[in-house]
C-alpha cells in the first residue's frame, strides 16, 4: 500500500471515507505495534488504537495535510497511553486508600468490640457474688430458672428477680461506659 500523501489527507478532511480507510489501514500496523510497546497489552493496545483513529475521524477537520501525519498520529497514540497510566495509577491510589481505609474500620471496630468486651467484664465483676453465681449459670452454663433455683437451693422467682436486677445493672453501666 502506498504512503499516503497530503491529496488523501486533504479528501479524510472532507469526510471521505475511502480515504480516510486507506490512511487507517496503512497505519494500523504500526500504530498496533507502537501501542503494544508501552501498553504490553494486546487488548488495550488494540482499544487504544481504535480510539484514537476515531478521535482522529471526529476531528478530521483539524488535520493539516501538509503537516507530518505520521508523528501526529504516535504523538495522539503515546499521549492516550499516558492518560492511560495516569487512570491505572488513579485507580490504583483508589483501590488501595479503600483498602487501607477498610482495614483502619475493621481495627477500629474491633478496638471497638474489645473496649465494650473490657466494659462488661468489669460490669459483671462489680455485681455481688449471688448475682455473679446466677448470670453465669443462667448465660454461660444455660442452666434455666428452675435448675438454678434447685442447684442454690433458692425459689425460682429470686432468681429470676435477681437476674432481672443483674441484667439491668449491667445495661445501665455499659450504656454508660458507651455514652
Amino acid at each position: 500500500m502506498a504512503f499516503p500523501d497530503e491529496n488523501t489527507l486533504l479528501k479524510v478532511t472532507q469526510g471521505d471515507e475511502a480515504a480516510f480507510a486507506e490512511l487507517y489501514n496503512y497505519y494500523k500496523g504500526p500504530a498496533l505495534r507502537f501501542s503494544m510497546s508501552l501498553l504490553k497489552d494486546e487488548e488495550e493496545a488494540e482499544n487504544m488504537m481504535q480510539d484514537v483513529f476515531l478521535k482522529i475521524w471526529i476531528k478530521r477537520s483539524h488535520i493539516k495535510p501538509d503537516h507530518n501525519f505520521t508523528s501526529y498520529l504516535f504523538t495522539c497514540l503515546r499521549n492516550m497511553a499516558f492518560d492511560h497510566f495516569k487512570k491505572m495509577e488513579k485507580n490504583e491510589l483508589l483501590r488501595k486508600n479503600y483498602m487501607d481505609a477498610m482495614l483502619t474500620a475493621s481495627d477500629d471496630e474491633k478496638e471497638e468490640k474489645e473496649r465494650r468486651l473490657h466494659v462488661v467484664q468489669k460490669a459483671v465483676e462489680a455485681l455481688s457474688m449471688k448475682r455473679k453465681l446466677i448470670l453465669k449459670l443462667n448465660i454461660e452454663d444455660g442452666k434455666s430458672y428452675q435448675e438454678i433455683a434447685e442447684f442454690l437451693r433458692i425459689s425460682k422467682n429470686t432468681v429470676k428477680n435477681q437476674l432481672v436486677k443483674a441484667k439491668q445493672i449491667l445495661r445501665e453501666k455499659v450504656d454508660f461506659a458507651t455514652t
